[in-house]
């Protein structure tokens, strides 16, 4: 693998992109077609567990709000294990693995453990469903920073998000169907106008996408409404407005909800 000697075990925390296959990397795929063992996680599509070929073995640990199929810690040492055996193990998760996918403590994990480890980045969702959606995270005209945050953290009050939404800013929120209202009311309890738009992006960079459309105070009853399922994005910023899925999504089998209502930012 990548002229690594085959009796050398070692670990690689690869990025498998937000779901279309074609988003892989080309050293993604090529690490895929030699590995001995790929441990991957639930938001893997399907498209991307294709390209495994039939003799490499496969560990699914995927991982559902409230339950785990495998806990991290033992995950981690799954990891460690096979790696020791001599085997090149690739650990394939959804996204980057270094943006709210737990990279950083399996590195550490192997690091502690001696075992050899590469990252192998992939495309985040923030910027794969964005792209699909027509919606530029930043723009000369809108905004020019940009934060992500993770919307299911056990006490959602405590997060100090202040400054990282309104005037000339995007806040990309992963994992925040469950707690959308909530969000939207920190956001404006924080000072943010319940008027700026929101974009939800579900599904994304898959044919079942959709991406919907509101204002900020209007979230929570956006995802109840449409039944939004997981995966999902939320993005809360002036660049929402330019998310069009009628124009930007002509793919059969892609839907939009655009609520066209006067924005107030």
């Amino acid at each position: 693998m990548d002229n690594y000697p085959s009796l050398a075990g070692k670990l690689w925390l690869v990025g498998a992109g937000p779901g279309d296959p074609d988003l892989l990397t080309l050293r993604a795929a090529r690490l895929l077609e030699s590995a001995d063992i790929v441990v991957h996680d639930g938001l893997v599509g399907a498209g991307v567990l294709a390209l495994i070929p039939p003799h490499v073995e496969r560990i699914s640990v995927a991982k559902q709000r409230s339950r785990h199929t495998m806990k991290q810690e033992r995950i981690n040492e799954l990891l460690v294990r096979e790696a020791r055996a001599g085997k090149q193990v690739v650990r394939l998760k959804g996204g980057d693995p270094f943006i709210f996918g737990r990279g950083g403590e399996e590195l550490d994990a192997a690091r502690a453990a001696g075992i050899a480890c590469e990252v192998v980045p992939g495309i985040t969702a923030a910027a794969g469903c964005a792209a699909q959606a027509g919606l530029p995270l930043t723009h000369r005209e809108d905004a020019s920073a940009v934060s992500f945050v993770a919307g299911q953290c056990k006490d959602l009050t405590e997060q100090d998000w202040s400054g990282l939404a309104g005037h000339g800013r995007t806040l990309v929120i992963y994992m925040g169907l469950a707690t959308a209202s909530a969000i939207a009311d920190k956001l404006i309890a924080e000072g943010v106008s319940p008027g700026l738009p929101v974009a939800v992006v579900e599904r994304g960079t898959t044919p079942e996408a959709r991406v919907l459309r509101s204002l900020l105070a209007d979230l929570g009853d956006l995802v109840a409404r449409e039944r939004v399922a997981s995966p999902a994005l939320i993005i809360v910023g002036k660049v929402a407005a330019r998310a069009d899925a009628l124009d930007c999504l002509g793919t059969p089998g892609i839907s939009s909800v655009l609520k066209d209502i006067s924005c107030e930012y």
